[in-house]
């Protein structure tokens, strides 16, 4: 009778080792693992640095190049040599002082008119269920496509001396002349920037009201809230960063905004860009126009400097 069969146990040599997953490399006979070649060996890897230079070349070919020849003019006078006596001379002038101040209460009223009229045009494009709403809302971002000259041309159609306001008024009353001749002031300029500028402030502030839950407001509004202490205490404390972007952003366009205030005809109207104009073309005094031009970017770069340092600290 045969024995029965007794399990063989196998030997150190008849195990297998087990086969290698995807992706790793097998060992060689004498069990070592090979180094792991190609493209991410960190011996072959390029440097970080490599892949930032082509962006840091093309910004300073574009940007700090021609900065660089600003900044070289307004030192250069045109006796010749180098000297900073252009900007004592231009800061002491009473053309740069009058078109600071110009600049500077400009911006600031437009600014404020921009945050306070984008503010409340935002709330009810938001929160007030109108029919067409939504294609407001849309438009508002073709809105900010527009060239600012264009919205001034459209202000001077409507309010201009020859303008369809004064048309019916001369055709009703029979006057010589009619009555809206603020578009060559200051003020026409502010209502033009306030109308142009104020979608940058709204188009932040529709995505932050966007992402506000509704049922914040029903509360409110259940437990007896009037309408302005649920502006005050809900949706204000929302939209400050909104408001803070906007308004920053707003302010330094505005530093800086030429077109409006040459479309306008405001003759009496100068700022630090109509100045860099007026001295670089009509005057031809060059270093004069590189100094302003340099004012001109400091004060933008110190504002947006500023907003970033207060931003951080909001947590905006």
């Amino acid at each position: 009778m045969a024995s029965a069969a007794h399990p063989v146990t196998p030997g150190i040599d008849t195990v297998k080792a087990p086969r290698p997953r995807t992706g790793e490399r097998e060992p060689d006979r004498s069990g070592a693992v090979p180094p792991k070649a190609g493209p991410q060996d960190p011996a072959r890897r390029v440097p970080r640095f490599v892949w930032a230079l082509p962006p840091v070349a093309v910004l300073a070919l574009v940007f700090l190049y021609p900065l660089a020849l600003v900044v070289q003019q307004s030192v250069s006078p045109d006796e010749g040599g180098t000297s900073i006596a252009p900007y004592g001379d231009v800061f002491a002038s009473e053309s740069f002082r009058s078109a600071l101040t110009t600049t500077v209460w400009l911006a600031v009223g437009s600014t404020v008119g921009c945050l306070v009229l984008g503010f409340v045009l935002a709330m009810i494009i938001a929160f007030v269920p109108f029919p067409g709403g939504r294609a407001v809302a849309k438009f508002i971002d073709v809105f900010l496509s527009f060239p600012s000259f264009l919205i001034t041309l459209a202000l001077l159609f409507i309010y201009g001396n020859v303008g369809m306001a004064n048309g019916v008024w001369t055709d009703i009353t029979g006057a010589a002349a009619g009555p809206f001749d603020f578009l060559t002031t200051p003020w026409g300029v502010l209502l033009a920037e306030i109308t142009y500028f104020t979608p940058f402030v709204m188009r932040p502030l529709l995505a932050a009201f966007s992402q506000l839950d509704s049922a914040q407001l029903e509360v409110a509004s259940s437990l007896g809230a009037k309408p302005a202490r649920i502006v005050r205490q809900v949706i204000l404390p929302e939209a400050l960063p909104a408001l803070a972007a906007g308004g920053s952003l707003v302010l330094v366009m505005c530093l800086n905004e030429f077109g409006i205030v040459l479309f306008t005809g405001a003759k009496g109207v100068t700022t630090l860009p109509m100045l860099v104009y007026s001295k670089a073309i009509l005057e031809s005094d060059y270093p004069a126009a590189c100094v302003v031009a340099v004012a001109n970017i400091a004060i933008s770069v110190g504002l947006y400097s500023l907003y970033r340092m207060v931003s951080r600290r909001v947590g905006a």
